[in-house]
């Protein structure tokens, strides 16, 4: 077992502390400076500490600035900083450095012990956190779904075929196409993406199939599109499902010919690419609406893979969080936060209608916005809490919430949290409409439909109030 390093220029605080981790069966290394730390870390074949316990003054330097260094070398490193000097710089400087704990002298030796057990234990799960991501650095997923889903791969890997990739937006079906690319027989040509929904339908065409000089106005050189950057490799049609219906049957062509003609061209050119399409919507369902044709759904659906909503994978949620913690922290350049027991459980049970890509950005949030090393329950951001529910931190008594407009405030974060994680586009309309007839009926039961009074407690105009009740639909009585 790694040993506890101890810092302190305080022979008295080193024996003490020694002494109780001995009685734990816990090995510890002392020393009386940061620079005997760094020095030793320097040594060859040195395996490092399971958990640093650091004074903050001593001669030979600061324990705030040891813990800064020790975080670009170990980042995963528990760091417990103690001192004599408990002023609020000291303890929000250990905080914001990275620090596990902070704890003020003198202190409960039993309280201490078992604070460093914590650290230890903390230090050995990110361990093996860091190994599973290491060993697993493509896809993440324990889940039976999602195990099948790598069993397809698998065998999928010695094949070429058309491959259609179902779910809900965010999750990660882009992450699979990639992955059929790499385990492929053409995993040594380009991977070529293109989503259907985000390209104007007018330029979609060019986009996927290149134009010739002249074709259009504008078009000043010949242009390659997707398919011809594609040559060789894979080219991944994400949200298929939108795509324009008369391009779709120029999609087809493709996939029946092999070949296809720029736009303003008149020579034909051959596409040896595997296809990949990708969708969250019910291709049969939009085939009998007349928005998809169905001889392309069979070209298409060749092979189908469909990925679970991260709700039906719950158990994945724990290595997911670890994981887009550490990312997260290492796009950013700083210390990876820990996630406590408590705020892990309330994830897991968090329905994410944003799937994948919801948890990763709440992982980036975290990262950014959680203000200690551990992130609690009370950190999680709005939208993961039930409705109505505030953080534990937050919650007040009955008469105290009458009076406080965090309760419609927070209600309001994170009902626009859950309607942007679903991906909805008309997120403002929507909720300034729904806040609008609320307001608006609020105050005409205040003034049993006077709408001129509304108007003035509201400190509207009337027209305005009139024009709002017609936009919006109300019910409301006119005023005699």
């Amino acid at each position: 077992m790694k040993p506890i390093w101890i810092v302190d220029d305080d022979a008295s605080i080193r024996f003490v502390l020694e002494k109780a981790l001995a009685r734990e069966h816990l090995p510890t290394r002392s020393f009386t400076q940061p620079r005997e730390v760094l020095d030793a870390l320097a040594e060859a074949g040195e395996p490092g500490p399971a958990a640093l316990v650091s004074d903050i003054r001593m001669p030979g330097g600061s324990g705030l600035q040891l813990l800064e260094q020790l975080r670009a070398r170990l980042p995963g490193l528990p760091v417990i900083i103690i001192t004599a000097y408990s002023d609020l710089d000291s303890a929000v400087s250990a905080y914001q450095g990275g620090a596990f704990e902070y704890l003020p002298k003198p202190f409960d030796v039993p309280k201490a012990v078992e604070l460093i057990r914590r650290a230890v234990q903390e230090s050995q799960r990110e361990e093996v956190a860091e190994q599973q991501l290491a060993a697993t650095p493509e896809m993440l997923g324990q889940a039976g779904a999602m195990q099948d889903v790598f069993r397809a791969i698998g065998r999928l890997s010695q094949s070429a075929v058309t491959v259609l990739i179902t779910g809900e937006s965010g999750t990660g079906k882009e992450l699979v196409a990639r992955a059929l690319h790499k385990h492929s027989p053409v995993a040594g040509g380009p991977f070529v993406a293109i989503n259907t929904a985000a390209i104007p339908k007018d330029l979609l065409e060019s986009e996927l199939f290149g134009h010739e000089r002249g074709a259009f106005t504008g078009a000043q050189a010949q242009r390659r599109g997707r398919f011809e950057q594609a040559e060789g490799g894979t080219l991944f049609l994400d949200e298929i499902g939108d795509m324009p219906f008369d391009l779709q049957t120029r999609l087809l062509r493709v996939l029946s010919d092999g070949q296809f003609y720029r736009v303003g061209g008149h020579a034909p050119v051959k596409a040896h690419v595997r296809v990949i399409a990708a969708t969250h919507q019910n291709l049969e369902q939009r085939v009998k609406d007349g928005s998809f044709r169905e001889d392309l759904l069979h070209r298409l659906n060749v092979i189908r893979l469909r990925l679970p909503a991260l709700r039906e994978r719950s158990e994945d949620v724990p290595m997911l969080t670890r994981h887009f913690l550490q990312r997260s922290a290492a796009q950013l350049a700083v210390a990876p936060k820990r996630i406590s027991d408590a705020a892990l459980a309330r994830l897991t049970r968090f329905a994410f209608p944003g799937n994948v890509r919801q948890l990763e950005n709440i992982c980036h949030w975290l990262t950014v916005m959680a203000p200690a090393q551990v992130i609690s329950e009370q950190d999680l951001p709005p939208e993961v809490l039930p409705a109505g529910e505030a953080p534990p931190d937050a919650r007040a008594a009955p008469e105290t919430q009458a009076g406080n407009s965090q309760g419609w405030e927070s209600a309001l974060e994170r009902e626009a949290g859950q309607l942007l994680a679903s991906g909805r586009s008309d997120v403002w309309d929507l909720l300034t409409r729904r806040f609008e007839s609320r307001l608006i009926t609020t105050a005409l039961q205040a003034t049993q439909g006077r709408r001129m009074e509304a108007a003035q407690r509201l400190g509207i105009g009337r027209n305005t109030i009139t024009r709002k009740i017609q936009e919006l639909g109300l019910d409301a009585p006119s005023e005699e």
